[in-house]
């Protein structure tokens, strides 16, 4: 079955805001003197678990290829933001635990990710209109809630 061009038209759209917002949001990053937002995302995921985390499950949470997050685990913990221990119930693996440095560093990308976030979707869009398209993407996504915190 073919997309109708409504569907396409939506499509077409959707990566096109997704990709301009994510260019935004690594500007200014950048801008700021912080790393980038996948960083973040490393960070945060691993603040919200409040525990240590095996390497698949934050894969799962990230959706990032195994090789990409490894490679950036490593950065992460020669930065001392991340540190990987030994898995007690599993002496092969490995977790992933947040560092209070990585914390800080998350907390210190918060204000320039959500001023982003703010410029892209909170300048364009009403409280209504930022509730319907949030419930659209999520059906979209089928996601449990929000991606970031503050």
């Amino acid at each position: 079955m073919r997309p109708s061009a409504n569907v396409v038209a939506a499509w077409a759209r959707l990566v096109r805001a997704h990709t301009r917002a994510l260019g935004h949001v690594e500007t200014a990053l950048k801008r700021a003197g912080l790393p980038p937002l996948a960083w973040y995302d490393v960070l945060l995921e691993l603040e919200r678990a409040k525990k240590p985390l095996r390497l698949h499950a934050l894969q799962a949470e990230l959706l990032l290829a195994q090789y990409n997050l490894s490679r950036l685990i490593d950065r992460l913990e020669e930065d001392n933001l991340v540190r990987r221990i030994a898995d007690p119930a599993d002496g092969r693996g490995q977790l992933v635990s947040l560092t209070a440095k990585g914390a800080q560093l998350r907390r210190r990308m918060w204000p320039v990710y959500g001023r982003a976030i703010h410029e892209t979707i909170g300048m364009r869009l009403d409280a209504g209109e930022a509730r319907t398209l949030a419930r659209l993407l999520t059906k979209l996504a089928g996601d449990r809630g929000p991606d970031i915190d503050g």
